[in-house]
């Protein structure tokens, strides 16, 4: 599809953050069928009315997702623009015929451009470039009950809760409390020496797109509320499969590993993840 979603006249008041704020709570948000017409509009027809119309029906959660992001110093008007960004690539991705609600999945959409935006901005030099960089990074400024560094205890405390290395602890809050440097120190540079140093005389470019990276993180984590309030509703061996089974990093479990656990077949094991499926699906769409 070749749509040019920037194209849309999208019809918002331009003036203070509030009255958006107010303006985007008063469009009423969308019922389910009513959501799957117009996306299959948009998908099947490439309807631009059918798309603005979805997008404007979830401006309100862009603004809610933006506001949880107000500690990092940046203006909440650049946080929901980033955020409406998100949404719009998700609206374009969107299949209605998955069985989820548009504000499911474009969740991750959403925080995705918000945290690129951060991590582009907060600093000129970046903090955070692996996954387990970018999940401290956002954890950690949470994490800080006072100025200053923290202790071995805290370090460890912290380290447990967000499933990290002390080492990874130590870095990351070092990284966040040094000052920002040159990229370039200029012509009023003192000698050669400050030249070949600074980072512009060796880092290269990397063609990794941070915003790609930070989408596929998101996505794999489902840490959408309705995801998680699912999970919540299984019994305690279901959620254990469909958390094994789907939604581990890394060595997910085989039907014939839980059923070795459990006691019982691998049909058995594959029923009861259906199942769990099943009722998370239906516990997402109401």
């Amino acid at each position: 599809m070749t749509t040019n979603m920037n194209s849309m006249n999208l019809i918002i008041p331009v003036g203070s953050i509030e009255s958006y704020c107010q303006a985007v709570a008063r469009v009423p948000v969308l019922p389910v069928e009513e959501e799957r017409e117009l996306a299959r509009r948009f998908r099947e027809q490439e309807d631009l009315e059918a798309a603005r119309r979805l997008i404007m029906s979830q401006l309100r959660f862009v603004v809610h997702i933006a506001r949880g992001y107000n500690g990092y110093g940046l203006q909440q008007a650049d946080l929901i623009q980033e955020g409406n960004i998100g949404l719009m690539k998700a609206v374009k991705r969107f299949d209605p015929e998955v069985g989820v609600r548009l504000i499911s999945f474009a969740v991750h959409w959403i925080r995705a451009e918000i945290h690129e935006f951060i991590l582009r901005n907060w600093r000129i030099v970046k903090v955070a470039t692996t996954k387990a960089q970018r999940k401290l990074f956002f954890n950690l400024r949470s994490s800080k009950k006072r100025l200053g560094w923290f202790s071995h205890d805290e370090v460890k405390a912290v380290a447990k809760d967000l499933g990290v290395p002390t080492e990874t602890v130590l870095e990351m809050e070092k990284r966040m409390s040094a000052h920002d440097a040159s990229f370039d120190p200029g012509p009023e540079a003192s000698d050669e020496d400050e030249r070949a140093f600074s980072p512009a005389a060796y880092l290269t470019n990397e063609d990794a797109d941070p915003a790609e990276l930070v989408e596929k993180a998101n996505w794999a984590s489902h840490s959408n509320s309705g995801l998680l309030k699912a999970m919540t509703e299984l019994d305690e061996r279901s959620r254990d499969i469909v958390q094994r089974r789907w939604l581990a990093d890394e060595g997910k479990a085989t039907l014939q590993e839980l059923a070795t656990e459990y006691n019982i077949s691998a049909e058995r094991i594959r029923q009861l993840e259906k199942s769990a499926m099943g009722k998370i699906k239906k516990a997402m769409m109401a």
